[in-house]
């Protein structure tokens, strides 16, 4: 074989390793890491000002679940209502007759690869569907239901391979607004957020689902997605419950420890958040705190609680950690803050990437850090590229992807979490779903 030959041969390899791992997964909620940060080259630096390429639109029903991201193919659930009154309501209870839905696309093309429904009444609030993001492993996707139907789907054909309803099982009751908490799979486990007697948080066995252990009583499971964290030389399984902040074994459920934070309404929802040695969480009714996370041993202490000029209270969207400052939006005044991580105190706020104007409750932005550069989808449908720094909020571009088909507190709102993957964002409402590319490359004049 010629030097030529061998040269191109190796070459042609190299290029194609390369491209094989430019590109990256989006496999659960907040993506590889479960971070929300997105590690893919060659993204645009900022939206044009003539907007972004829509590769597809595909027609699916209601939910808040975002979508998740393997190889060619895309993962999201839905649901078909068939009866009942959809109207939202904060203390309402909808009684809906419908179904729930598994639908697996192309990620090229948006057709339906594969898709399994279930016949699913609802008795919750805010009822447009389904609220976790599925959670793919290897040949495996699971998801959960706001009903509490937790499966194992073979991603590929979608072949169930086991399947539990985790509300019957556990004498549980459903939460107002629904299962919504993210399921976590770790090694050979996958977590829950369920419920009941001793049984807040359900460890299985993700390939067979039987019970490995259960832990935790509290007045009410919350809807935080379990959080795993390395601190004090060992790993920490993070559950929030409607009272508490605790740290477990995950191998065990032995509880290393537990720090009261109790929000309203039962309203943990943001999955705390580590940076260095402190962890940061916070909720609905001003209740958030920081803790110093002991470096020797499992163990943690308060370093400051928030008050009503302090800090940010976040509820549908987990904020952002770096460089000493935490990035979110509060569910109070609904801006997107900029806050000191060390002291609590506010640096900034801006309601340009959330309701886009005004003082609004729930103001809802999705945080995604990509290189130097955030991307931000707000809940009025808009892909947004901006620089988030101490200083403050720096917007280089956005991009009207669809349209909010939702409605809270008397506007219009579209909540759910974009994935990123191969390159596109894909992004969903409760009419259709939608990919559109982030590829420089196709940008280029």
């Amino acid at each position: 074989m010629s030097r030529t030959i061998r040269f191109a041969i190796c070459f042609a390899l190299f290029s194609t390793q390369v491209i094989s791992i430019s590109a990256e997964d989006w496999p659960q909620w907040r993506g590889t890491g479960g971070d929300a940060v997105w590690h893919e080259d060659g993204i645009i630096d900022s939206i044009p000002e003539d907007g972004l390429k829509i590769q597809w639109r595909v027609k699916i029903s209601g939910g808040y679940s975002g979508p998740a991201v393997v190889g060619d193919l895309v993962y999201v659930t839905d649901y078909v209502r068939e009866s009942g009154d959809a109207s939202n309501g904060p203390g309402t209870i909808n009684q809906l007759q419908g179904e729930e839905r598994v639908l697996c696309l192309n990620a090229t093309t948006g057709e339906i690869v594969w898709k399994h429904a279930y016949d699913c009444p609802y008795r919750i609030s805010y009822p447009a569907g389904p609220r976790t993001t599925p959670t793919v492993d290897g040949n495996y996707v699971y998801t959960f239901g706001s009903e509490g139907h937790l499966f194992c789907f073979n991603r590929k054909t979608g072949e169930i391979i086991w399947s539990k309803q985790l509300r019957d099982e556990y004498k549980a009751k459903t939460p107002i607004w629904g299962f919504s908490a993210h399921p976590l799979v770790h090694g050979e486990t996958i977590y829950c957020i369920v419920g009941g007697q001793e049984s807040v948080v359900v460890a299985l066995n993700k390939t067979t689902g039987e019970e490995i252990w259960t832990a935790l009583s509290a007045s009410e499971a919350g809807y935080c997605p379990p959080t795993m964290i390395e601190a004090g030389g060992t790993e920490q399984l993070l559950i929030w419950d409607a009272d508490k902040l605790s740290s477990l074994n995950p191998e065990s459920g032995e509880i290393y420890w537990s720090q009261p934070l109790k929000p309203q309404y039962a309203m943990s929802i943001m999955a705390p958040q580590k940076s260095g040695d402190f962890l940061f969480a916070s909720s609905i009714g001003d209740v958030g705190a920081l803790f110093k996370l002991d470096t020797e041993k499992p163990s943690a202490s308060i370093v400051w609680r928030g008050d009503n000029r302090s800090a940010v209270y976040c509820a549908n969207s987990t904020p952002f950690l770096t460089d000493d400052t935490i990035y979110g939006a509060d569910c109070r005044t609904g801006a997107l803050m900029g806050v000191d991580l060390q002291s609590g105190k506010r640096l900034w706020q801006t309601f340009k990437p959330t309701t886009g104007s005004r003082r609004m409750g729930h103001g809802t932005a999705f945080i995604v850090k990509n290189k130097k550069q955030y991307f931000l989808f707000s809940e009025t449908g808009d892909l947004i590229t901006a620089q988030l720094s101490r200083e403050g909020y720096n917007e280089n571009g956005r991009f009207h992807v669809l349209e909010p088909t939702n409605e809270a507190f008397g506007r219009n709102v579209v909540w759910t979490h974009p994935a990123f993957a191969n390159g596109h964002c894909y992004v969903r409402n409760d009419e259709e779903i939608v990919c559109v590319s982030l590829k420089a490359e196709d940008y280029k004049k």
